[in-house]
């Protein structure tokens, strides 16, 4: 499996179902993000502000980075740090940040239901970007396993989970915006595909940065890490009033803000060792992981489309990366 193909060229059996296991990991991880954050709700509302834990697993990330070097995990550049390559990283901050602020000004502009589906179009544009950028050609077998990828997602949005009314005595907040009217604003949509475009181009700028750099993987993360903080400190001191740094965090708090972070590394590893294509199919399978622990720990129902979406997330990855 090459490097475009999303594996790692030359890993012995041992070293292949360790990067195996690291993309299971990521998987259940982005998958549990959603139910933890439920499980966080205090009278129907999230006790923390989102800007902390944002923060917060930004601050965790680059302190556990430091803590690699410190302790020669990884091995520490000969002669120094090259302090001028950091500069590059302040750009990939800057796309994340913005993508992920985006994402909170779309809901203005469309009902939730409409965005799940669209937001479906970023797989899309990533692989646009990842062909131009890095100048990599997808077969047309890749091309329809890709496009399979973004009906699955669809599907998912779409009706992938209903509420069970046996066992919610009132709908939960999810379920009353999924009533809302479809609708979706001229600004609205031009803001999708500026948010399709960003998603793209901040994944595949940070693979194609951190692929020519000749840096310890740690070393990068600092870099991207420190910028993040900063960037994030900020939009928090302006957020307005609200919960403070730390408060409102519970134990489920705590374990949505590490897992995060914990998966922010191993996707760091993803981009540097893998591809921007292998973080699309991770996120994808991720929604299998999602609606089952929705279905456990929600009281969440699976239906036929969950099955489909499931199905045909299961025929792209076989699609992309089957002989």
């Amino acid at each position: 499996m090459s490097v475009e193909e999303g594996g790692v060229p030359g890993l012995g059996r041992h070293r292949q179902a360790r990067w195996t296991l690291m993309l299971l990991l990521s998987t259940a991880m982005y998958g549990a993000h959603a139910p933890l954050l439920a499980l966080c709700h205090v009278n129907g509302r999230i006790p923390f502000h989102p800007s902390s834990a944002v923060l917060l697993t930004e601050l965790t990330k680059l302190l556990l980075c430091a803590l690699s070097l410190l302790v020669g995990w990884q091995a520490w550049p000969a002669g120094g740090p090259p302090w001028r390559q950091a500069a590059p990283f302040a750009l990939s901050a800057l796309l994340y940040g913005a993508n992920n602020n985006l994402v909170i000004y779309l809901q203005r502009y469309m009902d939730p239901s409409t965005y799940q589906v669209l937001s479906n179009l970023k797989i899309g544009s990533t692989a646009l970007l990842y062909c131009l950028c890095l100048q990599h050609r997808l077969s047309a077998r890749q091309g329809l396993a890709l496009l399979l990828l973004m009906i699955a997602g669809t599907c998912y949005a779409v009706g992938g989970l209903q509420d069970s009314v046996n066992t919610l005595p009132e709908p939960p907040p999810a379920a009353v915006a999924s009533t809302m009217a479809l609708h979706i604003t001229p600004l609205g949509l031009l803001l999708l595909i500026l948010y399709c475009f960003i998603s793209g181009l901040s994944s595949v700028y940070t693979e194609l940065l951190m692929k020519r750099q000749r840096l310890p993987l740690a070393l990068q993360n600092i870099f991207l890490y420190t910028f993040g903080v900063l960037l994030n400190l900020g939009l928090h001191a302006g957020s307005g009033p609200g919960p403070g740094l730390l408060e409102g965090f519970s134990g489920w708090g705590v374990l949505v803000v590490l897992s995060q972070a914990l998966n922010g590394l191993l996707m760091s590893a993803v981009m540097k060792h893998g591809s921007s294509i292998t973080r699309l199919f991770v996120v994808s399978c991720s929604l299998v992981v999602n609606a089952v622990l929705s279905a456990a720990l929600l009281h969440l129902q699976l239906t036929a489309t969950f099955f489909l979406a499931t199905l045909l997330i299961g025929l792209s990855v076989r699609l992309y990366y089957g002989s």
